[in-house]
């Protein structure tokens, strides 16, 4: 892929600018919901829609929603109901609704804040560095902020290519980074919502796996609101770390991978050949013995973003709750 070059591109609010698709969730967020529409109505790239999923809430988000709804163009902000089945199959009812249609897509969560180059910067990368017959994924790091938007941290900054190897036991990025293009969006459609953890974990599996396109980001344009009713928080601090360690132990990553996997052998016939392969033996070594564990380890060739990680992996391997 080629290298992200900072150019001037105008994608301003022209007849000529690419329209983007904002996919927003939304569930009991009312109390930082305007703030995230507010970033969006400020972003230099100003040619998108907003199509917000509420599954359910019972405190002011829709009447927020209807708000701006009123206050925006009309066709600017759609309002619909969720599958109400939790936050991941909620973008998933988005991302594979063929009804829904732009150039480009972005996932968005409730509670963050856009820095107003968030989307004129993904779409540079994607139109610079795209083949479009190709799915392509930009995602990058976000900073961390408390309640009040004061800095408080940085998402971990990782240096390792993406690639299928690292997807299979890692997600890189959140899904509030996340913008990807139509080959991405028609590939999301056709394979349907599927049950595993994370939407955004999913996609970074099921784009490498087919040999699409991932750009990481090591800048920020997110501001990733850290507070007590965030359905997903920060996860490089202290107790995060021992809060990951004390899940491995307790069997979550296993079962993550399980859903991961039985998801995966699903759309099988859509992988390229040799990640065909790399996924029968992950599942393959899950259940072996020790000593097969660790060789088909060294096979597959998985890897996480750090050493740290991927020392978890082996432990994990090493005490059979991978």
């Amino acid at each position: 892929m080629i290298d992200f070059i900072e150019k001037n591109l105008d994608l301003s609010a022209t007849s000529h600018a690419p329209l983007v698709a904002i996919l927003l969730c939304t569930y009991n967020g009312a109390r930082f919901l305007a703030e995230q529409l507010d970033s969006l109505e400020s972003q230099t790239h100003q040619n998108w829609v907003v199509f917000a999923s509420d599954d359910g809430s019972t405190d002011q988000t829709l009447e927020i929603l209807q708000q701006y709804q009123a206050k925006w163009p009309s066709g600017k902000l759609t309002i619909r109901s969720g599958p109400q089945k939790g936050f991941c199959q909620n973008f998933l009812s988005l991302a594979c609704d063929s009804k829904i249609k732009a150039d480009y897509y972005a996932f968005c969560d409730q509670d963050d804040v856009w820095l107003p180059e968030k989307l004129s910067t993904a779409l540079n990368n994607i139109i610079f560095n795209q083949d479009s017959r190709l799915p392509y994924l930009y995602c990058g790091r976000t900073r961390y902020v408390n309640e009040n938007l004061k800095p408080c941290g940085m998402s971990p900054q990782f240096v390792f290519p993406p690639s299928f190897r690292n997807a299979l036991v890692q997600s890189i990025a959140g899904g509030n980074t996340m913008v990807f293009n139509q080959s991405a969006k028609m590939l999301i459609t056709k394979v349907g919502a599927v049950d595993v953890p994370s939407h955004d974990w999913w996609l970074y599996q099921l784009i490498t796996g087919v040999e699409g396109d991932v750009f990481y980001d090591r800048k920020a344009y997110v501001l990733y609101r850290q507070h007590e009713f965030a359905l997903v928080g920060g996860n490089n601090s202290f107790p995060a770390k021992m809060e990951r360690i004390w899940m491995l132990l307790q069997g979550r990553f296993q079962r993550w991978n399980t859903k991961n996997i039985e998801a995966l052998k699903k759309v099988n016939h859509l992988l390229v050949k040799n990640h065909q392969e790399i996924l029968r033996m992950f599942e393959l070594l899950r259940g072996a013995r020790l000593r097969d564990r660790l060789r088909l380890m060294g096979v597959c060739g998985l890897y996480r973003q750090t050493r740290r990680g991927t020392f978890s992996l082996f432990l994990a391997a090493l005490i059979k709750k991978i």
